[in-house]
């Protein structure tokens, strides 16, 4: 059940909020699965990143469901558009989803992370198990990513695969899910306390697209809070609305980003060689695997 944004009398405590570009094919299922996703009221906005004119499919998918519609005139990317979105939930508000719309939530799996966050007072987000559409577990918890581990990962995954910092990068796709403690958590699918999402300003809106949960998940360590992952909790990340022909202009926009974290998180002039071997190694990944895709 949703509470209506009109309903001045709204006294949930969870609200969810969700990013659209151009998601009117996976935001139906979305809306539909919060609704066993949650014994409780949930409040949920829907911020949409890109408009089109006239009548909104996004816009009607959201207010038929009950939601909040957000337009948004300038497309920032996701971190600032979540933003936004959290800037309009109502101040009762004390846990916040926040979700791409393209995942369909498993019954109850709402509920179980927020008991999660409920019960340990240093839990600032917990983070479900996340699997694709044909049943694989999504690494979707992962520790902090190291400069060593990025160059390493960056310079060799293309020609090496089974390389060590590859290998580290991505062992938790094959790990059996047990609840533990994360670096960070996939901004796929988690709950959050608002108050900690206050207190670090949201996401950094630097990041357009990709990083912002990997920075999100650094900071709350920082601040000596936990990513806590919670695989009873489950849902599905269909990845739908994505499509081949963006793939290239998102893996530019991923290593931009990577770029970014490991530089704000390994600063000064001492590190500006290690920097720039980064840099080279992941404009040369991006060149390898255009000219696969060229191929194929």
């Amino acid at each position: 059940m949703f509470t209506s944004p009109n309903d001045p009398m709204a006294t949930c405590r969870i609200a969810v909020v969700t990013v659209s570009y151009g998601s009117e094919d996976v935001l139906g299922p979305f809306l539909n699965s919060l609704g066993l996703a949650s014994l409780h009221p949930l409040f949920v906005v829907v911020a949409d990143n890109k408009q089109s004119k006239g009548t909104s499919k996004v816009r009607e998918l959201t207010e038929e469901s009950g939601a909040l519609y957000l337009p948004l005139d300038v497309n920032r990317g996701y971190g600032h558009a979540i933003n936004q979105a959290v800037r309009h939930l109502p101040s009762n508000i004390e846990f916040i989803v926040i979700s791409n719309p393209d995942v369909v939530a498993e019954p109850g799996s709402i509920d179980i992370l927020v008991q999660t966050l409920s019960a340990d007072s240093t839990i600032a987000a917990a983070g479900p198990r996340i699997l694709s559409s044909d049943g694989q577990v999504y690494p979707s918890a992962r520790m902090i990513p190291t400069l060593t581990g990025g160059v390493g990962h960056a310079l060799f995954s293309s020609i090496w695969p089974g390389n060590p910092w590859t290998r580290s990068y991505r062992r938790d796709a094959v790990a059996v899910p047990a609840r533990r403690d994360a670096g960070w958590l996939s901004g796929a699918f988690l709950v959050a306390r608002r108050s900690t999402i206050e207190d670090l300003h949201g996401f950094d809106e630097n990041y357009f697209m990709y990083f912002e949960d990997v920075d999100l998940g650094y900071r709350i360590g920082k601040s000596g809070l936990r990513n806590v992952y919670e695989p009873s909790a489950i849902v599905t990340h269909t990845g739908a609305h994505s499509t081949a022909t963006d793939s290239l202009n998102m893996l530019t926009a991923h290593h931009r980003s990577a770029r970014r974290f490991l530089s704000k998180q390994y600063p000064g002039p001492s590190r500006w060689p290690i920097r720039a071997i980064l840099s080279v190694g992941l404009s040369a990944r991006s060149w390898l695997l255009e000219r696969k895709n060229r191929r194929t």
